[in-house]
């Protein structure tokens, strides 16, 4: 290892002076980046310029206000899923398609969905014959029809749904909440991103400014065999668990030696923390992420071993287990979703990998009673055209599209907002991706304006200076 630039070492020749403890300390922590342990600590973020106001960074803490939700789930379809193929019904597009649309530069049809739509349960929701099994739940279903954001493009919009700005690096929204509220397990991570897509970098699961200790852990990736996904470097095959802990109190005095010779420094205390949070995670992450101990009636229910649903199957029985374990946030992703073309293939495959799935998701949850305060979201980064140059495909459409939640203080039964008769534009209670977050941290109990965190001069938050909470998505 090379000592630092201004270590007392000369290569004339001349014998080098010995070093002090302190140096020493300083030496290893700066050529080992803080002795990383195990492969699994987080790497740290920029320097910000307040910490938390606790001494456990990861510690509950208490909510603004009653929260209706103490975790969520959320359920990420990566690519845009068709709106009007799904859970926005539009009669007038069946009525005209074929007729002229709406695209720039002309040529584009509109295009009439190829999937019947049927009402559901008492509260008479429509649901397509795409979701068999989630449409059971419709009950409990709060659909927003009226969803819209910034940009249509991918990279920017994915990124905006999970930190708020297309623009910056900000915070993720699992990030935050974990931030706000601490974490139920001290053996686990309080923020879990199973199969996330990689294209994008680590945006939508980063903490960005905010102590690294808060950015999402990663188990596997998207188009990854999830049977096989497991959270790397989590057992030491070297050194049985009283060496390593020998070890890592040595590496953790050199951490606090130099964090007090710094005189505090943000990096070097997130890095604390998950060195111990990485040594923890030891006895109870193995056996969580091991489904054998479920039994073949519950296997079968989400679809595990069903070439069809098998991998979207681990993910939801995961994040049930996940849940009941305590963790604070979790997002479960599946791909696929951009048909510009090959529409009814493409679309009824994606569909049937996920409703099997996500239904027995909802039933577990019912079941054990965790759906009234766990907060389940549905949704992409946009939606689609109701119209295409090509017959059988549809565009981006940043101005309409539709989430839905249940559960958490969600309202149950309720079809809120609407897009225009063809579905290209949030026309009634348009709710848009910063309400979304607003309503989302008030589900949970906390007010979007007063959790902020202060860097570079100035308060942030996941809302920014935007968001207005949807109260008419809350339960009464």
């Amino acid at each position: 290892m090379n000592p630092p630039m201004n270590a007392p070492y000369s290569c004339s020749g001349v014998q080098p002076r010995p070093w002090s403890r302190r140096q020493l300390l300083q030496s290893v922590a700066a050529g080992f980046g803080w002795m990383a342990f195990s492969g699994l600590a987080a790497r740290a973020a920029s320097q910000p310029a307040v910490q938390p106001s606790t001494t456990a960074p990861l510690g509950v803490r208490p909510p603004h206000f009653r929260p209706r939700a103490k975790r969520v789930i959320f359920l990420c379809m990566q690519g845009g899923p068709s709106h009007l193929d799904t859970f926005d019904y539009k009669p007038l597009l069946q009525r005209d398609a074929g007729k002229p649309g709406q695209a720039r530069g002309g040529g584009a049809q509109l295009i009439g969905s190829p999937f019947q739509f049927r009402q559901h349960g008492q509260s008479g929701l429509w649901i397509s014959e795409l979701f068999p099994n989630v449409a059971r739940h419709a009950d409990h279903l709060c659909l927003v029809r009226s969803m819209h954001t910034d940009i249509p493009n991918h990279p920017q919009a994915f990124i905006q749904l999970h930190t708020g700005s297309s623009q910056f690096i900000r915070p993720s929204m699992g990030a935050w909440v974990l931030y706000g509220l601490g974490s139920e397990n001290e053996n686990l991570p309080g923020f879990i991103t199973l199969s996330p897509p990689l294209q994008f970098g680590a945006q939508n699961f980063g903490s960005a400014f905010l102590p690294a200790v808060y950015q999402g852990t990663r188990i596997g990736a998207l188009r990854e065999n999830n049977a096989s996904a497991s959270l790397g470097n989590i057992e030491n095959r070297l050194l049985t668990d009283p060496q390593q802990r020998r070890q890592l109190d040595l590496v953790q005095e050199m951490n606090h030696d130099f964090l007090q010779a710094t005189d505090g420094h943000p990096e070097v205390e997130g890095v604390i923390q998950s060195y111990e949070l990485a040594f923890r995670m030891q006895s109870e992450v193995p056996e969580l992420l091991e489904l054998k101990g479920e039994s073949p009636a519950t296997l079968a229910r989400y679809g595990v071993g069903d070439s069809a649903t098998d991998s979207f199957a681990r993910q939801c029985l995961l994040a049930r287990r996940l849940s009941e374990a305590g963790v604070r946030f979790i997002e479960i992703n599946h791909g696929g979703w951009d048909q510009h073309q090959n529409l009814e293939t493409a679309l009824r495959r994606n569909c049937r990998a996920i409703d099997r799935p996500i239904a027995a998701l909802l039933d577990d949850l019912r079941s054990r009673g965790l759906l009234d305060d766990t907060l389940v979201i549905w949704g992409g980064e946009f939606g689609r055209t109701p119209d295409s140059r090509k017959s059988d495909g549809r565009d981006h459409n940043s101005k309409g599209f539709t989430f839905w939640m249940a559960g958490g203080g969600s309202q149950p039964g309720l079809s809120f907002g609407s897009t225009d008769d063809y579905g290209y534009k949030a026309v009634q209670n348009p709710v848009h991706v910063h309400d979304l977050h607003a309503t989302l941290l008030h589900l949970l109990g906390l007010n979007h304006e007063d959790l902020t965190y202060r860097y570079g001069g100035r308060d942030h938050r996941l809302t920014d200076v935007k968001g207005n909470v949807v109260h008419g998505l809350v339960q009464s």
